[in-house]
């Protein structure tokens, strides 16, 4: 697949400016749901109706606190795991964005993580706002620093955000760690504008014994203390690292066979840590679309291709795969 050459730096405050204004225009108070003010003497955005004004840290301006999302912080500002190559051929395979057609169009990372896609998207000249539950919107402000990024804490599913505001939203491996996807679901669709696309990739339900397994291993790694649960996630990344154990071993009991060490212990702390963490069907994503007004759906393949892989794939027994749809907003 041909990449996409990193938009010139040179320009960077006039980008920055389009994607502070982008949220600007459309920052919303999560509670009235009326337009926010942000005055040159205030502090911080300025709800009209409740009087509330929100923290700014960092110059992101904050709408929550982590709660159950509090090991997104941590994994997210402690590994390096952005590869760009790799990154622009996830985020494509992902979403089934076109980063030709990306420039000049409003798009929303919900659930941006450490905002390596969302530097995709910038890169590919789309203006974006990115939204994460974590402190992790702190290492994307600064991965995207130059680009056309700007960031938010923020719940998903009260997002401090004007409903069908963006052209394009995606979001990948986020909304299944919530106590109800469903809501986080419903409440990014909303922000998509008519004839807008949105892409969603979430946890697959593999077979009921791996389910099993899986379901006792994290009821105790999510009452491990951080620094306990990353010592194991290390051994998982030896594990991962292994020819043939990573091939085999890894369908009973998830560990990452990434072929960078960092990303490995990275992506296994990320399955055994969040509290919460749900799996799938296509059908029941493809329904959840269409119930939110959404048509012409696409169900995405998975990015590694081979028949034997194929094979597993479709007969769910790949832990960490995912189901991935997009859509077009009626």
């Amino acid at each position: 697949m041909t990449g996409v050459e990193p938009a010139s730096r040179v320009s960077a405050p006039s980008v920055q400016e389009d994607a502070r204004s982008a949220l600007l225009d459309r920052l919303v108070c999560p509670n009235c749901h009326v337009a926010l003010k942000w005055p040159a003497t205030q502090e911080g955005p300025l709800c009209m109706e409740c009087h509330r004004v929100f923290v700014v840290r960092g110059g992101i301006a904050r709408f929550v606190d982590e709660e159950h999302l509090a090991s997104f912080g941590r994994q997210w500002n402690k590994y390096e795991v952005a590869h760009d190559d790799e990154d622009r051929a996830t985020f494509q395979a992902k979403t089934g964005f076109s980063l030709a057609n990306l420039a000049g169009k409003t798009v929303l990372d919900a659930g941006c993580g450490g905002g390596r896609y969302s530097k995709v998207a910038a890169e590919a000249g789309a203006i974006v706002v990115g939204v994460d539950q974590s402190t992790a919107v702190e290492k994307a402000s600064s991965l995207c620093q130059g680009l056309s990024a700007e960031f938010v804490e923020a719940d998903l599913k009260r997002l401090p955000l004007r409903k069908e505001s963006f052209d394009a939203a995606f979001s990948i491996g986020v909304m299944h760690h919530d106590e109800s996807t469903r809501t986080v679901f419903d409440a990014v669709a909303e922000m998509v504008r008519p004839g807008g696309r949105l892409a969603v990739w979430l946890y697959r339900r593999n077979q009921w014994w791996q389910e099993a397994i899986n379901t006792a291993a994290r009821r105790r790694t999510t009452r491990m203390e951080p620094e306990h649960l990353e010592r194991w996630c290390k051994r998982g990344a030896w594990l991962g690292g292994v020819p043939l154990v990573n091939r085999t071993l890894n369908k009973l009991i998830n560990f990452s066979n990434h072929a960078v060490r960092e990303n490995r212990v990275c992506d296994t702390f990320d399955w055994y840590a969040p509290r919460y963490q749900h799996h799938h069907s296509v059908e029941e994503l493809c329904e959840w679309f269409r119930e939110a007004g959404y048509d012409d759906l696409v169900v995405l393949p998975p990015e590694k291709t081979g028949r034997l892989y194929r094979w597993a794939y479709k007969n769910d027994l790949i832990i960490g795969s995912g189901v991935n749809v997009s859509g077009k907003r009626r």
